[in-house]
């Protein structure tokens, strides 16, 4: 089903399923042969959601090779991709708790583990801002498996079209003091001028030594949206022959949107920025190629890191 201005989903539906499937991501490279990240309850948690094809690939009981074509990378490239971006955010927080922030928010909180599994310093809040039923869903299967939290997690349950702001502040959150920001596989999600309205909202709510996590989508103003639209729904049945049913080209917004980098360097931020391919070959993965048409691909998403 295509994107409406107030749709909402579970963590089975539209774009919530994007979360369970970048979960099962993080489950295959935790357990790789040479694991570069470890999110022991990502496997739980694509469980609990029950999506049969997922289950059965954290559980080894389907093929990762062959579970996507066209459009889509392979589930083994995808692992590779998720695998460093998630140690790229994982290293980002270690970063900003070194260098003494000590509030945290999670922007789009999904599947996301780490206020159950990195270490935080003493005194941290972790906020995680997302839909209300993924985040009553995510809190009630972690208790569930006897999960706790590393240090104090408050949840802010809005949809990030709302008064998120408003509704962070009255969580605790102290504009006045530095914080650490993370925005992981959402940019894509939001149409170009909600993207700029949810830096700016950032920005205003980040005090001096401040830092951002984020992950850039590709300024496309060339791109031919109506051929990788075709290719995503030629993707999105092959997944629906594995078992998975869900529409890619409906979830996300194509078209020109502003440089997450040079956007942020226009608002305050000092920016340094490197490439999904960066990334990977830094963890010892394999790049990923070039598309054959000039089309974007996983290994041109920037990943950002802005200190204000």
């Amino acid at each position: 089903m295509a994107r409406t201005d107030n749709d909402t989903w579970d963590l089975a539906s539209s774009v919530g399923a994007t979360a369970t499937l970048v979960a099962a991501a993080r489950a295959l490279a935790t357990n790789s042969e040479n694991p570069i990240i470890d999110d022991p309850f990502a496997a739980p948690l694509v469980r609990a959601v029950g999506v049969e094809f997922f289950t059965k690939l954290v559980d080894g009981a389907a093929d990762p090779d062959q579970s996507s074509a066209g459009y889509s990378p392979t589930m083994a490239q995808l692992t590779n991709g998720m695998a460093a971006r998630t140690r790229f955010f994982d290293d980002f927080f270690r970063d900003a708790g070194k260098a003494g922030i000590r509030q945290a928010v999670i922007l789009a909180a999904g599947l996301d583990s780490r206020a159950y599994r990195l270490v935080w310093p003493a005194g941290t809040v972790v906020y995680e801002i997302d839909q209300p039923d993924v985040i009553e869903f995510k809190s009630k299967t972690l208790s569930d498996l006897d999960a706790a939290p590393t240090t104090e997690r408050r949840t802010v349950a809005i949809d990030l079209r709302e008064d998120w702001p408003a509704a962070l502040r009255a969580a605790g959150l102290d504009p006045t003091k530095p914080t650490a920001w993370i925005a992981e596989g959402l940019f894509g999600y939001l149409p170009p001028e909600a993207q700029d309205r949810l830096l700016d909202q950032i920005s205003e709510l980040s005090a001096p030594g401040s830092r951002m996590g984020a992950e850039g989508v590709p300024a496309t103003p060339d791109l031919d949206e109506d051929a990788v639209r075709e290719r995503m729904k030629a993707a999105s049945e092959h997944w629906r022959d594995q078992g998975f049913d869900l529409d890619f080209s409906d979830l996300v917004y194509l078209g020109d949107r502003a440089d997450v980098d040079t956007y942020l360097q226009g608002h305050g931020w000092q920016t340094t920025a490197v490439t999904s391919n960066e990334l990977l070959v830094r963890n010892g993965l394999p790049a990923v190629e070039a598309d054959p048409n000039g089309q974007p691909s996983m290994g041109e998403v920037n990943y950002v890191t802005a200190v204000r």
